[in-house]
């Protein structure tokens, strides 16, 4: 087990790295609006009806709760309703009161500042310590989006048979699944969620009918104790797995998909219904994780069976010990969807992430193909070298290492929401921020407990010296970086340095840009080029010479290039000359030729030959699936040209 856990973890730091990778060589931006496609998109109601003015806040809050009720939560509650029967249930309340404080911490933090929280990291923390969060919480996204993929996995093996690495590979279909939902819109997508749940709550409120629980056992389990450092372990992967830190990152944004107003009165209401949401939907993830572990503490802990950690051996012996085929069904359709939704919840974090720390924005396709292969890779590599019977071990291992990244998020959401400069009269106050600093120390002592456990197991099995000092060197780090987490915004404070991530006015050098001399436009024969010859005629004439061009794609084409003369390349001339021609009429100097094959190397070619100062292009406004089949000149373009380039759109 202890060497099976230093594999995956080197495993999931590589993939991490190899993800900042890909990322780092791509054009950086600035957003300035968390999950900018969304943002403020959902209209609040403004009727009398506070019933449905309630209604229009619901919804982020229900993508959250998936995250708390992933197949990553089924290991750990599976293996501590099996050891421990109902033992440990008093640490899944502890786990979802701790959970819908932070949460609520959250949503005061993006709808008064109006940023997520890895943008407020991003202003107030060093540059490099920025980066190593940064790796912190896709190194979560990892954990999570590998216990979710794994999950459905199995899920889909349980109930049809399909092999488990069949089902990894299916399970990249959701990228496209959430590319869809997206494009419905917020509330689609938010509906979708809330289906998803209401189905797998509905299972286990049937499972819990079969399995006919001691009531008295159950309240019982909510006395707070520890057996021993086993169920230590467990309780520690319970605490990952229900307060995740992808899920801290992920509400600071959603609650900004409402369209409010930002005076006083509609804040405090907008953090009322928000918490309204938050309750009911943690409540009811609540509902599944006690369900879940009460279930394995009823059928197997009761009947001996203790070391039932494994999702497939629960699936099988539901069926044997409660003496009906719907119980392994039930089980394995809420596996599927609990694996369904929360990959969903879990790419969307990893956005947010990428874009506030390092401020990357690429496509939504690519990014959302990133995450899903940096999940599906390492889930294949496991099944490779592990073999399915691993897998369950894995998903625990995977909530461990989540709860281990928890502190790094929690700590400075508490100084984000504790800062009365930047939050105002919604700054929180002594009490609640007494609780939460609470809730803080006992994450921390309890993963530095956890990696300390793990640290002396990893010492006594290491080969080599070398190996001994990168364990503690990296055991070492990790504390380093804790405190430096907690004391470097009360040392900002009393150095009355003011964090910004711009420069200054004063600091800023403007000068007069040259005119415009040579401007290519790229036409494509389409009614977006009413748009470009328009953008084209606010150039003055004397001033601006144009150049006009179209990418001939024809069958000769793509074999002879240039030499090609069929009738489509000489139709396509005798048009780029009436477009010359109309521009000749209205005083301008004009050069036109035709480009071949490649469109964005033909157009850059050609910008280079003429030393173009601007490149015009029309936008044909299709996105999603569209840009698959007809492609993306536009974007691609911006980043092959060294010059401004006007999109007519």
């Amino acid at each position: 087990m202890g060497v099976m856990r230093k594999r995956d973890f080197y495993l999931a730091f590589f993939l991490m790295l190899l993800r900042y990778m890909l990322i780092f060589f791509m054009q950086e931006n600035q957003p300035h609006k968390s999950l900018d496609d969304v943002h403020e998109s959902v209209e609040v109601h403004k009727g009398k009806s506070k019933f449905r003015r309630m209604l229009s806040f619901f919804g982020p809050a229900y993508l959250i709760s998936v995250g708390y009720m992933d197949p990553g939560n089924w290991a750990t509650d599976l293996a501590g309703g099996s050891q421990f029967g109902y033992t440990l249930l008093w640490v899944l309340l502890m786990s979802n009161l701790m959970a819908l404080l932070l949460q609520s911490l959250c949503t005061r933090l993006g709808i008064v500042r109006g940023k997520d929280l890895a943008q407020c990291n991003r202003e107030i923390y060093p540059k490099r310590m920025n980066f190593v969060l940064y790796v912190l919480a896709e190194l979560a996204i990892a954990a999570c989006d590998l216990a979710e993929v794994l999950g459905m996995a199995i899920g889909l093996n349980l109930l049809f048979g399909i092999d488990i690495i069949w089902g990894v590979l299916i399970s990249f279909v959701d990228t496209f699944l959430l590319l869809y939902l997206q494009r419905l819109g917020m509330r689609k997508l938010e509906l979708f969620i809330v289906g998803t749940v209401t189905v797998i709550g509905l299972c286990f409120l049937v499972e819990m009918f079969f399995a006919q629980p001691d009531l008295g056992e159950v309240a019982k389990g909510f006395i707070p104790s520890l057996p021993n450092n086993a169920a230590l372990y467990i309780a520690i992967g319970i605490i990952g797995a229900t307060v995740m830190p992808h899920n801290l990152y992920l509400h600071s944004a959603l609650v900004q998909t409402r369209k409010i107003n930002k005076d006083s009165p509609s804040i405090r209401k907008a953090l009322k219904y928000n918490f309204f949401d938050s309750a009911i939907a943690l409540n009811l993830a609540f509902f599944v994780n006690a369900a879940i572990l009460i279930l394995a503490a009823a059928v197997f802990h009761k009947r001996g069976m203790h070391d039932v950690a494994e999702l497939q051996d629960a699936y099988h012996l539901l069926g044997t010990t409660l003496g009906s085929a719907w119980a392994p069904k039930l089980f394995a359709i809420a596996l599927i969807l609990a694996g369904q939704s929360s990959t969903i919840t879990g790419t969307l974090a990893g956005q947010i992430v990428m874009e506030g720390y390092l401020r990357l924005r690429i496509s939504p396709l690519l990014r959302r193909l990133i995450t899903r292969l940096l999940a599906i890779i390492p889930a294949v590599i496991v099944i490779l070298i592990y073999g399915d019977k691993e897998v369950g071990q894995m998903l625990i291992f995977s909530q461990v290492l989540l709860s281990m990244q928890l502190a790094f998020a929690v700590i400075p959401l508490i100084h984000f929401v504790s800062d009365k400069e930047k939050m105002g009269e919604f700054a929180i106050g002594f009490f609640k921020k007494s609780i939460s600093w609470l809730i803080a120390a006992i994450i921390a002592v309890l993963n530095f407990k956890l990696v300390y456990e793990e640290a002396k197991g990893w010492l006594k099995s290491s080969p080599s010296v070398l190996l001994d000092g990168l364990i503690l060197a990296g055991a070492f780090g990790l504390l380093v970086l804790l405190v430096m987490t907690l004391i470097y915004p009360w040392l900002l404070k009393r150095r009355a340095v003011k964090a910004d991530v711009h420069r200054a006015f004063e600091d800023l050098v403007f000068y007069e840009a040259p005119a415009f001399n040579t401007v290519v436009l790229a036409l494509d024969f389409s009614q977006s080029d009413e748009k470009v010859v328009s953008q084209a005629l606010r150039l003055p004439a004397q001033r601006s010479k144009l150049v006009l061009t179209h990418i001939v794609e024809s069958a000769a084409v793509k074999y002879i290039g240039h030499q090609s003369d069929d009738y489509e390349t000489r139709g396509d001339m005798a048009q780029l000359k009436q477009y010359a021609d109309y521009f000749v009429a209205r005083g301008y100097e004009v050069s036109y030729e035709l480009g071949y094959n490649n469109r964005v190397k033909a157009i850059k070619d050609l910008c280079h030959k003429y030393q173009a100062d601007l490149l015009i292009v029309g936008s044909h406004g299709h996105k999603g699936w569209k840009d698959i089949v007809f492609g993306e000149t536009v974007n691609k373009l911006r980043h092959a040209v060294k010059i401004p380039v006007l999109i007519a759109q």
